[in-house]
């Protein structure tokens, strides 16, 4: 096994958007650049970041030479717009020195002389004011202030800014939303302090709105293609096999290639029988009879169904049978190791990586044979950016799984992400010929068709890309990773991020996915608000 490394642990996630095609259901964990479409198309327009928070007001903190610097007598004989000048920098100089009070006086005193029809002027004594008033945190003077402002000058991106943060304080964050949006859009995303103040809201109504639709939905069963997809990524999972000749009733065994119809009194039996025949939402039932009753396949009932209350996104009730079957010690490596493989991938959804790190690496301890294993770690590997050996662990997978087509379109992946990062475009291009071969090799395989769009995306084909999306659409239409990564136009976004939204499997990937959407939504009406052309991906 020296082609495969333990995993080491780490305390954060951090998942970059071409991460997150890697895990079936995985949140959709997006810092605020990756969520704003307009972020591709403005983006590199302007170069460099401007990180300072803007607490200044506008203009030189002292009277400058000249008109501005006339002695009072002299104020008769300046025009009224000099004069409102010259209270503004006093003003400005009352505010350098920690003087609000006088400094908000100074800037009324400016905004009563400047004659109206300068409005550029105008606009900057209100928001110098405003940013008077948000030193002695007085939110709502801020607020009026900055409208004052932007009423004025409707692009003013100080003023938009201030009136953004002082919305947050009130708590009125979707108002706060619109505003920070068009500050990111119009500096083109270049000030850090205005993308981390988008991110914090989006994040915080993300997490309202799924906390409250989360806990009223219905669990809902994904479809057959789902959860065929699913089983699909285990090769060792003895749960998912067909019934077995022993399992069967006496007068079935000698029925070779039939389903068995089982009768008897195993619910877990039943359940088998259930999979088999795609009848998926009484296999919870039937599994909790056997449980119940303390039958022959307890176990082996704990661990399916664990596995389904993970399928409808209820990890609450997934983990005490999870736990109860890792911590059985007559219980079979094989069941334990997928169930320690299942508990592993469902810390990762829930971000906690070193208690998915432990679960992996004790399954490889216990069952080095198992290329589930391997499959499922060198996922978390490169969802931890450990790509070379993510790239092992896939390796050891398909030497023991040749046919997995999972590991071998997660191996090309990784591989392309290593040329890609690295500036190597010969090896990215033969990651994209390894794509094509995948796909070729495995035409029902929607997780390769999802990868090969990713990479597509990055080389900015996007008309191919959209190709493959809408295959994988096809093999799995209730994946919510595949829709959230297809985009589109701004308008086609939040249609895609609302699907997603209904088939989330957990109310953390819930909130997430509400983030995109809100993203989405605010572009949109800032676009309409500016006259601007929304981005296409």
């Amino acid at each position: 096994m020296a082609a495969s490394k333990p995993v080491e642990p780490q305390s954060g996630s951090g998942l970059p958007r071409w991460q997150l095609a890697l895990l079936v259901g995985t949140p959709i964990v997006l810092g605020v650049g990756a969520v704003y479409l307009w972020n591709r198309s403005r983006g590199k327009e302007k170069q460099g970041k401007r990180n300072g928070e803007r607490k200044t007001p506008e203009g030189s903190a002292s009277p400058v030479q000249g008109q501005h610097g006339a002695t009072n007598p002299e104020l008769e004989n300046m025009s009224p717009l000099d004069r409102a000048q010259s209270a503004k920098n006093k003003g400005n100089k009352y505010f350098k020195a920690g003087k609000y009070e006088q400094a908000i006086q100074c800037y009324t005193d400016a905004i009563s002389l400047c004659p109206k029809e300068q409005k550029g002027d105008l606009s900057t004594f209100y928001q110098n004011r405003a940013a008077a008033y948000e030193q002695l945190l007085k939110w709502t003077e801020v607020i009026q202030d900055c409208s004052q402002a932007v009423e004025l000058n409707p692009c003013y991106v100080k003023a938009l800014f201030r009136r953004a943060k002082a919305l947050e304080k009130l708590g009125n964050k979707k108002e706060c939303l619109e505003d920070v949006t068009a500050v990111c859009i119009l500096e083109v995303f270049q000030n850090q302090q205005s993308m981390l103040l988008a991110d914090k809201v989006l994040k915080q109504l993300g997490k309202e709105k799924a906390k409250e639709k989360y806990k009223n939905r219905e669990p809902l069963m994904p479809s057959p293609q789902f959860i065929k997809s699913y089983f699909s990524s285990f090769t060792d999972d003895i749960i998912s096999q067909p019934l077995q000749k022993g399992e069967k009733k006496d007068e079935d065994k000698d029925k070779e290639g039939e389903a068995s119809e089982v009768t008897g009194s195993s619910g877990y039996l039943k359940a088998k029988q259930y999979m088999e025949e795609e009848n998926y939402d009484k296999i919870i039932s039937e599994c909790t009879k056997e449980i119940e009753s303390g039958g022959r396949y307890t176990t082996e009932a704990l661990l399916l169904r664990a596995t389904f209350y993970l399928l409808i996104g209820n990890a609450t009730a997934a983990q005490p049978d999870l736990d109860r079957v890792i911590n059985m010690d007559d219980a079979s490596v094989k069941l334990r190791a997928n169930a320690l493989i299942k508990r592993g991938s469902m810390y990762m959804q829930q971000q906690q990586p070193q208690l998915s790190t432990q679960d992996f690496n004790i399954a490889a301890e216990i069952d080095p044979r198992n290329a589930d294993v391997y499959h499922h770690r060198g996922q978390l590997k490169i969802l931890l950016d450990q790509v070379e050996e993510a790239v092992g662990d896939f390796d050891e997978c398909i030497k023991l799984r040749p046919d997995s087509a999972l590991a071998q379109a997660q191996k090309c992946f990784a591989l392309y992400r290593q040329a890609y990062t690295g500036n190597n475009p010969s090896q990215v291009q033969k990651a994209m010929d390894g794509f094509e071969d995948v796909i070729r090799r495995f035409p029902k395989c929607a997780e390769g068709y999802a990868l090969y769009a990713q990479a597509l995306t990055d080389q900015q084909q996007f008309g191919k890309a959209d190709e493959m999306y809408d295959k994988c659409i096809e093999l799995e239409p209730d994946n919510a990773t595949t829709y959230v990564h297809k985009g589109g136009n701004l308008d086609k976004a939040i249609d895609m991020f609302n699907k997603a939204i209904n088939l989330a499997k957990s109310e953390m990937e819930m909130a997430h996915l509400y983030s995109l959407c809100d993203a989405a939504y605010a572009q949109t009406e800032v676009a309409k608000k500016y006259g601007l052309k929304p981005p296409t991906l």
